[in-house]
């Protein structure tokens, strides 16, 4: 994965509340099968995975729900916002992901979508199970304790 100190790495989207909802488990980039109209829609930076999550259907792993809006100079070329997008992955990491959400109730979730050092648009999915309303409470406390704590040490 690129580093943000690279001056080709751009972050398209993100999904800030999927942190917040869910424990994630672990992440993997996988590339993502796009038109000419959705990657230039990408480059004015007007899309949202907030909504989306992945699935694996006929040994395919495909993004689902996700918006790139619509690029106005493609005229009738362009592409539908909230398509299904094919996610290009191994098969071997396609097994491994199909198990985690068979077996293990597992979810895939987008994290960031960016471009990367070559320009390539990627998605960062990661394999996620959710949390219950008082997971979310202790990590909503957490961070005001950490939050409270930063000030308390910038004023002392």
């Amino acid at each position: 994965m690129a580093t943000k100190s690279d001056p080709n790495y751009k972050i398209i989207a993100e999904n800030r509340r999927a942190r917040f909802d869910y424990f994630i488990e672990s992440d993997l980039e996988v590339g993502i099968v796009l038109t000419g109209s959705e990657v230039k829609s990408l480059r004015t930076g007007q899309s949202n995975i907030a909504e989306s999550y992945a699935s694996t259907e006929n040994g395919e792993l495909w993004l689902i729900n996700s918006y790139i809006a619509a690029y106005k100079q493609a005229g009738v070329f362009g592409h539908e916002e909230r398509r299904r997008r094919k996610l290009l992955v191994s098969r071997k990491e396609l097994s491994r992901l199909w198990q985690a959400v068979g077996r293990e109730g597992m979810t895939l979730i987008p994290l960031v979508m960016y471009f990367n050092d070559r320009g390539m648009v990627k998605l960062k999915i990661g394999v996620a199970k959710g949390k219950k309303n008082h997971d979310k409470r202790e990590s909503d406390a957490k961070r005001d304790w950490g939050r409270q704590k930063q000030r308390l040490l910038k004023q002392g």
